[in-house]
């Protein structure tokens, strides 16, 4: 058992069977009161993500997982296939553990963490480059703030782009948020 305390994101642990991934942390301390933690978990086998509170003395058990780097092959309906580069075993993930599985790139490495030999969930790289597929036309000029349009990238990934992307441009996005972060030079 573990305090509150410390837990922080990235850190799993198991409450009334289920497996919990905490997603942002916050402590909070009003007044004279006892202090209260507020975590967003997502539950790793549902996919279900929600907010808790605890206070300050309370203590959850910590699952120990495993993180190994696979190579992600392709995905169909339902799941997706990673194969390990040093032993090429196969693992598939179903894609309800995966929620951000649009940005998966075929031939690139991905972080996947396993409790025993059960895959819980992917790490994805905080930013990622992809080709934009669809935009309207650039439009060049002076202005005094961003503008910015509607753009499809390679991954179907709908997202807004300064007004000077062209299709076929290289843009990193922000897998946090989706959102546009800067062009990739050519």
């Amino acid at each position: 058992m573990v305090s509150v305390n410390e837990l922080r994101a990235g850190t799993v642990f198991e409450e009334q069977g289920n497996l919990l991934m905490v997603l942002s942390y916050e402590h909070i301390k009003m007044g004279r009161g006892s202090a209260t933690i507020k975590v967003k978990i997502r539950n790793i086998r549902s996919g279900s993500t929600t907010e808790k509170t605890f206070i300050n003395s309370a203590k959850v058990d910590i699952v120990q997982i495993r993180k190994r780097d696979l190579q992600y092959l392709y995905k169909d309906d339902v799941q997706a296939y990673f194969m390990d580069p040093v032993s090429f075993e196969q693992v598939s993930i179903v894609l309800a553990k995966i929620p951000e599985h649009i940005y998966l790139k075929e031939g690139e490495s991905f972080t996947v963490s396993f409790l025993d030999e059960e895959p819980l969930s992917l790490l994805l790289p905080p930013k990622m480059e992809f080709a934009v597929a669809e935009a309207a036309p650039s439009i060049r000029g002076n202005s005094t703030t961003n503008l910015y349009k509607d753009a499809v990238l390679e991954n179907g990934l709908k997202t807004r782009v300064p007004l000077f992307i062209d299709v076929d441009d290289v843009v990193r996005i922000d897998t946090r948020t989706g959102s546009y972060s800067e062009k990739v030079a050519n």
